[in-house]
């Protein structure tokens, strides 16, 4: 991508018609970050399951709430970097469904921006999300951003496959 630290990030909110841009953001990141840690073969299926164009616009349909982030100099020259989807669970309760980030972009600060726009656009008292128990990157960046684990989980997801993960809380407004 090509850009110093000095760049800006933008926020926008996901509509149906920008799902392709999460699905090419989600095969570009998933591929380059997850096969050392869960397979290759696990990483088609996770991908297809979740980011099929009808899978992320049922999501839409069922209340996740999606963003890109985009960089650039200008507003003129917006590159997207990431994306984000977060649920709401009531009192202030959310659930951070997805975080991802750009490879090549991971360390500027674009994950902590995403996280402190959505606390703070959503006023947030909570908020949880599940991240890979191997994950040790992405583990480590929830620790630096307030997190704790919670819990230890184990999910199947089907044809043979399981999500091993720690559920991490952010206790974000008393």
């Amino acid at each position: 991508m090509g850009y110093s630290r000095g760049f800006m990030q933008f926020f926008l909110e996901v509509t149906k018609e920008d799902l392709p841009i999460v699905r090419e953001l989600a095969q570009r990141i998933w591929n380059d970050h997850y096969p050392a840690i869960i397979g290759q073969e696990q990483v088609d299926y996770m991908l297809e399951k979740m980011y099929d164009l009808k899978s992320l616009e049922l999501q839409l349909e069922k209340g996740d709430i999606f963003y890109l982030s985009a960089v650039g100099e200008s507003e003129n020259d917006l590159v997207y970097a990431g994306f984000a989807s977060v649920k709401d669970f009531g009192d202030g309760r959310w659930f951070l469904n997805k975080l991802y980030v750009d490879t090549e972009l991971q360390r500027s600060g674009l994950g902590k921006g995403l996280i402190d726009f959505l606390t703070e656009e959503y006023s947030m008292h909570e908020l949880r999300l599940q991240v890979n128990r191997q994950n040790y990157k992405a583990i480590n960046f929830y620790f630096r951003n307030g997190f704790i684990i919670e819990s230890i989980a184990d999910f199947d997801i089907g044809d043979g496959y399981f999500m091993n993960d720690f559920i991490m809380l952010k206790v974000c407004k008393p």
